[in-house]
């Protein structure tokens, strides 16, 4: 298997033995930058030395190629409002060549090995656990939302959808932390929110938004719960 390599070597690559200082030159000069092809150079000789094969070599040239499409495209076109998205971006393209090569070392793949029923419950319950429970969370609780000066407050002061993101992240840990039979780590969870959380809410002094809270957080953490024991069965 080449994947686990090629990924290692990416990661060193790009994050360990990249410094900002080629990062910065790279945006300001472009394909004029003389540490784009030393960035390039690198990833090509990492990915010679973790597969350690010389009949891979054509891997690590792919490689190496195709890190300098990817970066190109990304300095060119990416801007102050759509860097943070080019980054992903980028990384993901990187992570799909390095899928592919390894699909193309393997003849024998198959997607059943990797899309079973097993795989696929799976992935349902992660996606079910991200935006679609955060909608059914908040239609449910809509009938108690409090429309109060103190929670028109506490909303301006918070960071945009924060509660949203926050509420994904929880119930997939939580979830994970079933998956391996690791309950104590669901109760710390638990624990450290309501330090967090309900310390803010004791400032606001409003009795109904705790109550609000505490339902859409029992709620949020009920349906990981329950969908981490129905995976297990």
């Amino acid at each position: 298997m080449i994947f686990i390599p090629l990924i290692l070597a990416h990661l060193l690559g790009d994050f360990l033995l990249q410094p900002n200082s080629w990062v910065a030159d790279k945006e300001r000069k472009k394909a004029g930058s003389v540490y784009l092809y030393l960035h390039i150079l690198l990833h090509a000789v990492l990915a010679f030395v973790f597969l350690w094969n010389i009949e891979l070599w054509w891997i690590a040239v792919i490689i190496g190629v195709s890190h300098f499409l990817i970066d190109w495209a990304k300095m060119n076109f990416q801007n102050a409002k759509t860097k943070r998205t080019w980054f992903f971006v980028d990384q993901l393209l990187h992570v799909l060549v390095i899928g592919g090569l390894s699909m193309l070392y393997f003849p024998y793949f198959r997607w059943d090995d990797f899309f079973n029923s097993e795989s696929l419950k799976l992935i349902t319950a992660v996606v079910f656990l991200t935006v679609p429970s955060s909608i059914f969370i908040k239609i449910l609780i809509s009938i108690w939302t409090p429309v109060t000066v103190e929670h028109s407050k506490l909303q301006t002061e918070s960071l945009v959808n924060a509660g949203k993101y926050i509420g994904i992240l929880e119930r997939l840990l939580v979830f994970v932390f079933i998956l391996v039979d690791h309950w104590e780590g669901v109760g710390f969870m638990i624990a450290a929110k309501s330090v967090f959380r309900f310390s803010d809410l004791a400032e606001a002094k409003q009795r109904k938004l705790t109550e609000y809270v505490l339902i859409g957080t029992l709620l949020s953490f009920g349906i990981a719960v329950l969908t981490g024991i129905l995976v297990k069965i």
